[in-house]
């Protein structure tokens, strides 16, 4: 869900012209010796060729590039993919592509030239896409563990509506996800899940019935997404449920397998939570055409915090 955070964008926002200038600078990218390992957290490993490959994309954002921030970086990074691994809320790998290819557009280059800028300043596409991943999945986490707690102070909220001289309004949903899972090891499956999936719709009995339902097909499963505002709907889910026809949207590959999303009830409401989500979406919508950004989800640290607390974390 959409909460209060830094976007993809707003985080390495300015990068594009260091890279520019790494591109054209032919020492940017210098090979890296052979990778010793430098961290241990929790089995994964993380390498020297990874915090050199860290402390470049730090540069770029015109950050402090050493190496101990680079590594402390890293460490967070590879705890929370473990975590969004362990819950199964990874956003997709088209997700992430349509995000680079957005930022690549954003800063007018296609996504060969973006990769090419990326190598050259010896950051690496793979080492930049799994950042991007990251920053779209952890907040997902995060909301979906504490809600959405950053909440505005009522004279915030008194303020804002003050200004808009009424209580905006906007849809609520109760949302069901339906997921015909594809294992790792079998992606061949991803054509025949999805006719599945596809042919599921037309019967599809409402949100009351949907266990039911789902226990009569092969490795479907059901989570229940609750009560969701228009802002909060993820990108990748926004205009599928906007469009939807009937109770159901279209199907998305995911990481998972092939999912859709059902339409329990909407109705348009204008309560208090209602006004602050709209607000939210307002200071978001500013931070992605550059102005400053909002700030940052506090339960975010308190759930990393937690992580740290718990991993096992250990230099050779």
């Amino acid at each position: 869900m959409i909460g209060a955070r830094k976007t993809v964008t707003t985080m390495i926002a300015g990068a594009a012209f260091a890279m520019l200038a790494a591109f054209a600078s032919p020492e940017a990218g210098s090979a890296f010796a052979a990778s010793e390992v430098r961290v241990v957290v929790n089995g994964t490993a993380i390498t020297s060729g990874d915090v050199a490959k860290r402390q470049a994309f730090l540069r770029l954002q015109h950050q402090n590039a050493d190496a101990k921030a680079a590594e402390e970086q890293l460490i967070d990074q590879t705890l929370k993919q473990q975590e969004i691994a362990r819950v199964r809320m990874s956003v997709s790998t088209d997700d992430v592509n349509a995000s680079f290819a957005r930022f690549a557009a954003g800063n007018k280059l296609t996504t060969d030239q973006m990769t090419q800028i990326l190598d050259r300043a010896g950051v690496g596409v793979d080492h930049f896409k799994a950042f991007i991943a990251v920053q779209m999945s952890w907040p997902r986490l995060v909301n979906a563990r504490y809600g959405a707690n950053n909440r505005m102070s009522n004279a915030d909220l008194v303020s804002r509506m003050m200004e808009n001289k009424q209580k905006p309004e906007t849809t609520e949903y109760i949302l069901q996800q339906m997921i015909f899972v594809v294992p790792a090891s079998k992606k061949g499956i991803v054509g025949q899940r999805k006719s599945e999936a596809e042919a599921s719709r037309s019967k599809y009995p409402g949100c009351d019935q949907a266990r039911v339902f789902a226990a009569t097909m092969r490795d479907v499963s059901v989570r229940d997404l609750g009560r969701v505002l228009a802002p909060e709907l993820p990108a990748e889910w926004k205009p599928l449920v906007e469009q939807a026809k009937g109770n159901t949207t279209a199907t998305r590959v995911t990481d998972r397998g092939v999912e859709y999303i059902a339409i329990c009830s909407q109705r348009q409401v204008s309560d208090d939570q209602a006004a602050e989500m709209v607000f939210r979406q307002e200071d978001l919508d500013k931070a992605k055409a550059g102005k400053n950004a909002p700030p940052e989800n506090p339960n975010a640290k308190k759930y990393l915090d937690e992580l740290r607390n718990k991993a096992q974390i250990m230099r050779p």
